[in-house]
């Protein structure tokens, strides 16, 4: 599972040819959750809400990049990582 982005503890992962809808996974510590990209909602899984705020905020700001990467993983099977929260 490539790694796209990192910051305040949280990683950000992609899976190659993941199913639908299109989203990506957040870690922190013992949690994860699947955020879907167009709504930024939760699709499974749960984050403490501090985590959860910081990994809306981050996603909010690079959804372009996400959707990218998630057309990417299908078609050529590589990711770009994106900026951290700063």
């Amino acid at each position: 599972m490539p790694e796209i982005s990192r910051f305040f503890g949280i990683i950000i992962t992609m899976y190659f040819k993941d199913h639908a809808p299109p989203h990506f996974h957040a870690h922190y510590n013992e949690h994860e959750a699947l955020i879907a990209i167009e709504s930024l909602g939760i699709v499974q899984g749960a984050l403490p809400p501090k985590a959860l705020s910081l990994v809306v905020e981050w996603a909010s700001q690079h959804r372009e990049e996400l959707l990218a990467n998630w057309q990417a993983s299908s078609n050529v099977g590589s990711f770009q990582k994106i900026t951290p929260l700063a």
